[in-house]
């Protein structure tokens, strides 16, 4: 039966895989991604952190796009190249690190409201409806505000305001498979209950994981440098999108590549993870294609 299980999930993947490299719009879409993951690991090797993206040379302050500096220069002289490139980092951190946080909490906190049901899945989903009423950036701003502004900080916050999503979504799959047969004869057998879980009701449920979690890194994303923005984020010179955009406003009207130049960089990278995270909603189940 477990082989059975196992052969049919890795049937499901590998037709998933196969619908995405037949999809022109997510593989451009993973190339951009595998990009920006490549960008963020060799950081350090296209661009030295500390001479480049931090240092201020206030004779080569507000340079704009040259052969020099590819990007231009900040008001601090700065390069604005060293800092988006470095600035990559941060972006996966809240993008990504928040994501994968909300999914493992989420998830297991889903299934188990569903496999324990009766008073366990009464009290946590009361909690998920308390948290839910509460705005998610309000919630990540009080988060920020109480524990300190910096990066550690925003991705708790961006992750704790996505927790009651992935509750809500893995506990309405997670239902459709706590009452099957072979659950009842584990639990009759007096198997583990983590065990059952782990086992048999996350697999079962990891196609709706992961749509979920492609649709809430953007989102991340984009709050996580909404936070750098109003101040709340990283700590300077720490490069960050957001804060960049917040640092170029002063100077836009003569300087716009202080903005453009990090908007497009939020808007690329966002675009991208939408793309390939409704791409791969249609590839895990067809049956969703064309529907919002």
């Amino acid at each position: 039966m477990a082989r059975v299980k196992k052969a049919k999930k890795n049937s499901m993947m590998r037709e998933a895989w196969r619908r995405l490299k037949k999809n022109p719009r997510a593989m451009v879409a993973l190339c951009f991604l595998v990009f920006f993951f490549l960008v963020a690991a060799f950081a350090d090797v296209i661009a030295d952190y500390q001479m480049e993206a931090v240092k201020q040379v206030p004779l080569d302050r507000l340079q704009g796009p040259s052969a020099e500096h590819w990007f231009g220069t900040d008001n601090y002289g700065r390069d604005i190249f060293a800092r988006i490139v470095h600035g990559t980092r941060i972006a996966i951190l809240y993008g990504f690190g928040a994501t994968l946080i909300g999914i493992v909490i989420g998830s297991l906190v889903g299934t188990a409201s569903a496999y324990f049901g009766g008073r366990v899945d009464d009290v946590i989903m009361r909690i998920v409806d308390v948290m839910s009423t509460i705005p998610t950036l309000l919630l990540a701003l009080a988060i920020v505000a109480g524990l300190g502004s910096g990066l550690p900080q925003v991705v708790i916050a961006l992750a704790v305001g996505q927790i009651p999503n992935f509750v809500r979504v893995v506990r309405s799959a997670a239902l459709s498979v706590v009452n099957m047969e072979y659950l009842e004869a584990g639990k009759a057998l007096g198997a583990n209950h983590l065990w059952l879980i782990s086992k048999y009701v996350i697999p079962n449920v990891i196609s709706i994981i992961l749509i979920q979690g492609a649709m809430n890194v953007s989102f991340n994303l984009l709050m996580g440098a909404t936070l750098s923005f109003v101040g709340l984020g990283v700590q300077v010179p720490t490069p960050e999108w957001g804060y960049m955009l917040k640092e170029g406003l002063s100077f836009m009207e003569g300087y716009p590549h202080l903005v453009v130049i990090p908007g497009i960089c939020l808007m690329l990278v966002a675009l991208a993870i939408n793309t390939f995270g409704d791409c791969l909603r249609d590839a895990l189940d067809p049956r969703l294609k064309g529907k919002a």
